[in-house]
């Protein structure tokens, strides 16, 4: 995984990372309907295209040798091999966001956005906790998608990602996902601030 030499701007990117279970993807979604102004980072992928999905807004959907070619050219901040199929965030449409003084969000894995972080470091990283390692035991299996061993080995990568993540330095808040509208608050507040800095730097 990759990201080095990101040129920055006076926006802001909004990295937000957390494992399963632990209600990253409401707050993102929060975080979207606080600041719809903002533009959300589409990536690229080497898997196939499903019936339901469309080019440029679920993915950019690459081919492997196109993919590796724009590895070479430097085209990505991140990208990760998962399941035999590669995933990254292209450099340009981020970095266009943040020269344009705009608000990306990027919601992105602890590996990621270390990467992220390295290439452009006033990026605001935010990483979502549960509140203890058996709540979120509790909410993966609340969820009744998975069998028991899936349920564990997910528990298991999440405690891996949370470990990670506290001791990477990558990330500027660490947000306790205790009460949801207190952690969506906590998430908008640091938003607005990191703002307000860039606005008047």
């Amino acid at each position: 995984m990759t990201g080095e030499g990101a040129s920055e701007g006076n926006g802001l990117l909004v990295v937000v990372s957390g494992p399963s279970g632990v209600g990253k993807t409401t707050i993102t979604r929060a975080l979207r309907a606080r600041f719809p102004e903002a533009e959300f980072s589409v990536s690229a992928t080497t898997r196939p295209r499903t019936e339901n999905e469309t080019e440029g807004v679920d993915y950019h959907f690459l081919s492997e040798a196109e993919f590796i070619r724009r590895i070479g050219d430097g085209a990505f901040l991140e990208h990760v091999e998962y399941a035999g199929k590669r995933y990254g965030t292209l450099r340009e449409p981020v970095e266009d966001v943040v020269r344009r003084g705009g608000l990306m969000i990027l919601d992105i894995d602890v590996r990621g956005g270390e990467s992220v972080k390295a290439a452009l470091p006033t990026a605001l990283a935010m990483f979502i906790l549960p509140p203890s390692e058996g709540e979120l035991l509790r909410r993966l299996r609340d969820r009744k998608r998975e069998s028991e061993e899936q349920i564990q080995r997910r528990f298991s990568a999440a405690k891996e990602e949370i470990a990670r993540a506290k001791s990477s330095g990558a990330y500027d808040a660490m947000i306790v996902n205790d009460r949801l509208d207190e952690a969506v608050e906590r998430a908008i507040r640091l938003v607005e601030e990191a703002r307000d800095v860039r606005a008047s730097a």
